[in-house]
């Protein structure tokens, strides 16, 4: 039942402000101390506040955070939520008019969007150390199998062969774009909204400029009404970590599909296999279900984040904050297990070539090519070439044989189909249905041949090493940031 009027309702208490406040205290307690301190030196720079008044008030931050337990805090219900908790604390100390000054030409709006972004800016940029982990994880496997021999798979049957590395590569792409999204996102987190106020700015003298400089941003948000209302920020980052682990699920797809027991193509170690409790002729390498469920719970936890501010209005409001920001932060959880697993497991495995040779053998994945040998040699047409292939592998595939044995039904298939000999020879056969040839000679730029291969390498390599630096820019400018913040408040610090 609800109470009699008296703030907070019991069931507001319980349902709303108390879990509200645990998400502040475990989340943001440290980013609100951060923007209190940088947001003091800015009004003492700008003369808003005196050096003793500022003094004063950084010296009961100091105390207020020496002395607070943070972790053991719990929700009484008697200030609203932790930020009045801490301002209660300067009243205390310092009395209610100078207490209430650290306030001044800021609100909760702008301090909130804040915090939220420095809290996002910590989970991207470790999101995107563990991304980048998998990516030269990918390299590194794409360059060590890069000769790896594999028949490739579309509409779930045998199609052609391949390398692993010409695989993995194109699993890199995709991670790689996927890493440029994120990055573009990222940037937004780059933009400070204080200065915004409740939504207009303010009519004091702030400098935006330093107050960003001061907690690590690159520059302050332009439009104030946007610094509180455009959360683009929120459904921008989460977007593309949605589409991460979407895209990153369909390859973990096809480890499974790889390592079953009917294809054998993938072999996983037995570091990464479980036993049946009963079957013991059974290695079930489970972890590829746990990277599928986990990246299943990644993106579908950040696509409620993005749903949550469906049909929201353009303004400030609850939908983008407290409980929804909580909440995504699980899907950094769960993803960043994700992807520590995914390199784990894909510098672990091991191509079966046994089984790829007899998958090989009885889907013909190689015929293709000598339908292309015999237009370049033999001058017909690609739609009789395909014909006469086709019919060599309908024969050779009803009978269980390997296509390499399969000439006499060649010879055959090509004077019906050319009403001449073929001039193939039987070795000329068996090269053009080989899978080193089938590969070898598809050294077109993206093909899995080793030179083109190669130039594919340098140009993941060189995105990478562009993506680092990038990275290290970020940690470089937050890490320079705290350490002039420290300064600039201890400059506050009374003597």
């Amino acid at each position: 039942m609800s109470g009699n009027g008296d703030f907070p309702d019991p069931v507001y208490n319980w349902t709303v402000l108390a879990p509200l406040f645990d998400g502040v205290r475990v989340h943001f307690a440290p980013h609100l101390d951060a923007i209190n301190r940088a947001h003091l030196v800015m009004l003492r720079e700008t003369g808003i506040l005196t050096p003793e008044q500022s003094g004063r008030i950084a010296a009961a931050l100091q105390a207020i955070a020496e002395e607070t337990d943070v972790a053991a805090l719990t929700y009484t219900g008697e200030y609203e939520d932790y930020f009045f908790l801490v301002e209660h604390e300067l009243k205390a100390r310092l009395g209610a008019d100078l207490g209430g000054m650290l306030h001044t030409a800021r609100s909760r709006n702008d301090m909130d969007h804040t915090m939220f972004k420095m809290a996002l800016r910590e989970r991207a940029d470790t999101l995107l150390d563990q991304a980048t982990r998998l990516a030269e994880t990918l390299l590194a496997k794409a360059r060590a199998e890069r000769d790896t021999l594999i028949v490739a798979w579309t509409h779930g049957q045998p199609a052609q062969a391949s390398t692993f590395g010409h695989y993995l590569s194109a699993a890199l792409e995709v991670l790689l774009r996927d890493i440029d999204r994120l990055v573009a996102a990222r940037q937004l987190l780059d933009l400070c909204p204080m200065g915004a106020a409740a939504i207009t700015t303010t009519g004091f003298p702030v400098d935006r400029d330093r107050m960003a400089a001061l907690l690590g941003f690159r520059q302050p948000m332009l439009n104030s009404y946007g610094c509180i209302a455009s959360v683009d920020y929120v459904t921008g980052l989460y977007s593309a970590v949605r589409l991460l682990f979407l895209h990153l699920g369909r390859v973990v797809q096809d480890f499974q599909f790889w390592s079953a027991f009917e294809v054998g193509q993938l072999h996983v170690p037995d570091a990464l296999v479980q036993i049946s409790s009963i079957m013991p002729q059974k290695r079930n390498p489970v972890p590829i279900e746990h990277m599928r469920h986990l990246a299943s719970m990644a993106a579908g936890r950040a696509d409620a984040v993005v749903m949550t501010m469906h049909n929201t209005p353009f303004t400030d409001m609850n939908d983008s904050e407290g409980e929804v920001q909580q909440a995504g932060y699980a899907a950094f959880s769960s993803g960043g297990r994700m992807l520590e697993l995914m390199s784990a497991f894909v510098a672990a495995v091991a191509i079966n070539g046994d089984r790829v040779r007899q998958n090989a053998d009885r889907a013909c994945v190689t015929i293709t090519e000598l339908a292309d040998m015999l237009v370049r040699v033999e001058g017909v047409s690609f739609r009789q070439a395909h014909d006469i292939a086709s019919r060599t592998a309908r024969a050779v595939i009803a009978t269980g044989r390997p296509l390499a044995d399969g000439y006499p039904v060649f010879r055959q298939a090509f004077t019906a189909a050319a009403g001449r000999d073929s001039g193939l020879s039987e070795a000329d056969f068996a090269d053009a249905v080989s899978l080193r040839r089938f590969v070898t000679v598809r050294d077109r730029s993206g093909g899995p041949a080793p030179a083109a291969l190669d130039a594919a390498f340098a140009a993941y390599r060189e995105a990478l090493d562009t993506l680092t630096r990038t990275l290290e820019r970020n940690r470089s400018r937050i890490d320079t940031a705290r350490g002039a913040l420290s300064a600039a408040f201890e400059t506050c610090l009374p003597e």
